[in-house]
């Protein structure tokens, strides 16, 4: 079991590895081995998620989900597999903190009191005058 937070856990069952042949830093070895990895997490057919979870988990994968509810994270940052691997399970991890943490609700718009508008203005005529003292004294 592979626990997300403290109330959702992933059974390792529930994730499919593919390796694949990844592009970038490597030499000859990047032609050769299967590094890059695709880590494959069906959202839609998990009963590790709650739901209001699964729903917010499919608004934030957006193009990583595939149209057979694979949720497809991939990892090619490092030149070993096993980096790999552990990177995109990291990914999944952070990806469903993120769906689990709810909703924050909309700030509500207030207007500022007349006490900290005339704060402000006092603060700006003082700035003023202190700027007003450092020109060159004029002709008397």
């Amino acid at each position: 079991m592979i626990q997300v937070t403290r109330t959702i856990a992933l059974d390792e069952g529930e994730l499919r590895e593919e390796f694949i042949r990844a592009s970038g830093p490597g030499g000859q070895n990047v032609n050769k081995v299967e590094t890059a990895v695709q880590l494959r997490f069906n959202v839609l057919e998990s009963p590790s998620l709650p739901e209001p979870v699964r729903q917010r988990l499919i608004a934030l994968a957006g193009k990583r989900l595939a149209g057979s509810g694979d949720l497809i994270v991939v990892a090619r940052r490092f030149r070993t597999q096993e980096r790999n691997r552990a990177d995109a399970l990291e990914k999944l991890i952070e990806l469903i903190r993120e769906a689990a943490r709810p909703p924050q609700p909309p700030r509500r718009a207030t207007r500022p009191t007349y006490a900290s508008k005339l704060r402000r203005l006092d603060g700006k005529k003082q700035r003023g005058s202190v700027k007003s003292m450092r020109g060159k004294p004029g002709e008397d």
